[in-house]
């Protein structure tokens, strides 16, 4: 997977993750609203609460049965009491209760109790607790309807001819301790009397009844009088009610300010936890760049010089695992400047050195034609022609090898710039290299090696340029000669490999090479000899004989071992 794609998965992922936490949060703060709501609600009246709220608090062992402390309350502040029945109407659990309560309910005394109508002076509300005990039972919640208990009192002392409440003290009293308020009212719905209210100059429409009895704030009860058609109207104030709608604008605005300040926490903890997981590793990947450009080509390492990159099982940190690709791409780009670097180091090494070796090169051969010229030019000697003829030989030498020397130059400068030309033919190798092989042998300064010529066919064709092919071969039967000592047998084996290569063997068992110049052996600026010894080479024919090969198509490799002696082979196409 590469870096886009994986960008494409990271970010799908975190937004998928930011969706459901976010959904759980607000699904959180909901129910949390919800359940606040409703514990207002049943604060204010135990009647709305379902069986699983009950079962929570009242616990059941046996025949003994226990009532939660917030319960309890509960009950006592809205004048009730609470029953609880087994399913044969045994009552095993009570609170608050009246000493006339059985300690049975029949079928019927039940059926009174939970069929009731609801103008009735006491309300009873019932429950299943069948979810958390073995057997069934019944929970009862029993309380005083207190308007409809003070309407009880007012019609026994209404005054209906004289259209007045006529009202005694013990009633009065009732009415001011429940805060509540009597009115009496005629046909048409105009106020004939009241307590607690307005008592004249109002009149009701069939709106302000309905609105009256649907009224949250007030528990409104009502008895017509069909005789004189006038209706009394008991009603208990409720303050509760707006404190329930207070609390709940209080929790939905302190809701709202929770999921601000969450929010502001999750974008607080979501910036820095991006900036950790992307911006860590940029940041380190620019330092890593600036490195490089600083020509420091290597990772960057912590306080104990170790990779920060990786972890100390030598993997990468989870947090850089989204730039892999990246990474690799500088740790390829680190190891090609870090090689380049030191090859660059090694060839102004070698550079240097191959300098201060041609220099001495050309210093010696000068220095011998030098001296031979002034001696010639001296009116103080006279010399026989004899002695004039070998000091002409000895100029002519050196001037040949500086010549020689200038021309491996040269070559070399034209083979790195592919500025030299090539022209090649079909030649039989072996015929080509049984020639070169006869001229090495009839050599008379070489009588002191022995020559050893294997092909394998007859015939090989190649397609060759002759001149610089032969300048191969030539390079490198004389090495095998200048650097071995007498009684080397020098090897030189042809052989075909499927009718489509050639591999050219030069074998000999001389002194062989060390790693060193084995390693360095096809530089060009490497000599494998003290630079003293002038006359053997230039310090160029390895790399010169290498770029040739190359440029045949072929390909070159040396094996060598200190006294085991050296396999040079070369592989061109058929």
């Amino acid at each position: 997977m590469n870096i886009h794609k994986r960008f494409i998965v990271q970010f799908f992922i975190q937004l998928i993750l930011v969706f459901i936490i976010f959904f759980f949060i607000l699904l959180s703060i909901w129910a949390i609203i919800g359940f606040s709501i409703m514990n207002d609600e049943v604060t204010q009246d135990l009647s709305k609460a379902d069986s699983t709220f009950f079962s929570d608090r009242v616990t059941i062992q046996g025949k003994k049965v226990a009532f939660d402390d917030e319960l309890k309350q509960l009950a006592k502040n809205q004048n009730g009491w609470l029953l609880v029945l087994t399913t044969k109407g045994d009552v095993i659990g009570a609170y608050n209760t009246s000493e006339n309560v059985p300690s049975h309910f029949n079928e019927s005394e039940l059926a009174g109790l939970m069929l009731q109508n609801s103008s009735a002076p006491v309300e009873y509300f019932h429950w299943k607790l069948d979810e958390a005990y073995p057997q069934p039972q019944l929970l009862i919640f029993g309380r005083k309807s207190s308007e409809t208990s003070l309407l009880n009192e007012v019609k026994t002392s209404i005054d209906w001819k004289n259209h007045h409440l006529n009202l005694s003290a013990a009633t009065l009293k009732q009415i001011d301790e429940e805060e509540g308020w009597v009115q009496l009212i005629n046909s048409t719905g105009k106020v004939l009397d009241g307590y607690g209210s307005e008592k004249e100059g109002i009149s009701y429409t069939n709106q302000d009844i309905q609105t009256l009895s649907e009224s949250e704030h007030d528990s409104v009860d009502a008895f017509f009088d069909a005789e004189t058609e006038q209706t009394i109207i008991v009603g208990i104030n409720h303050s509760g009610s707006s404190s329930i709608e207070e609390n709940l604008f209080k929790r939905i605005s302190k809701s709202i300010l929770i999921i601000f300040i969450v929010l502001f926490l999750l974008l607080l903890t979501g910036t820095f936890w991006y900036a950790r997981k992307f911006g860590v590793p940029l940041i380190t990947m620019m330092k890593w760049i600036q490195n490089l450009g600083s020509g420091l080509y290597e990772q960057p390492l912590d306080l104990h010089q170790r990779p920060i990159l990786l972890n100390k099982k030598g993997k990468l940190k989870r947090k850089y695992r989204l730039y892999k690709d990246l990474i690799t791409t500088l740790e390829q780009l680190t190891e090609t400047l870090h090689q380049n670097e030191t090859q660059r180091r090694k060839m102004t090494q070698t550079r240097d050195e191959w300098i201060s070796g041609l220099s001495h090169d050309l210093k010696t051969p000068l220095a011998s034609i030098s001296g031979y010229a002034q001696m010639l030019e001296s009116e103080n000697y006279s010399w026989t022609e004899r002695e004039t003829r070998e000091f002409a030989l000895i100029i002519a030498e050196k001037s040949g090898y500086m010549m020689e020397l200038l021309e491996d130059l040269t070559l070399t400068y034209r083979l790195r710039n592919q500025a030299l030309p090539i022209v090649k033919e079909e030649v039989d190798i072996i015929e080509f290299i049984r020639r070169t092989m006869i001229h090495f042998i009839n050599d008379p300064a070489n009588n002191y090696m022995k020559f050893v010529f294997q092909p394998q066919n007859e015939t090989a064709i190649a397609s060759i340029d002759t001149k610089w092919f032969q300048r191969i071969i030539d390079n490198l039967i004389l090495n095998a000669i200048h650097y071995n000592p007498s009684g080397t047998t020098i090897t030189v084996s042809i052989s075909p490999i499927e009718q489509h290569l050639l591999i050219i063997t030069i074998e000999d068992d001389g002194i062989g090479m060390d790693n060193e110049t084995l390693d360095r052996l096809f530089q060009r600026y490497y000599r494998g000899t003290n630079t003293s010894d002038s006359g053997r080479g230039t310090g160029l024919g390895m790399a010169i004989t290498k770029q040739l090969v190359h440029l045949h198509g072929g390909s070159i490799n040396v094996k060598s071992s200190p006294q085991k002696g050296t396999t040079v082979r070369i592989i061109l196409p058929a």
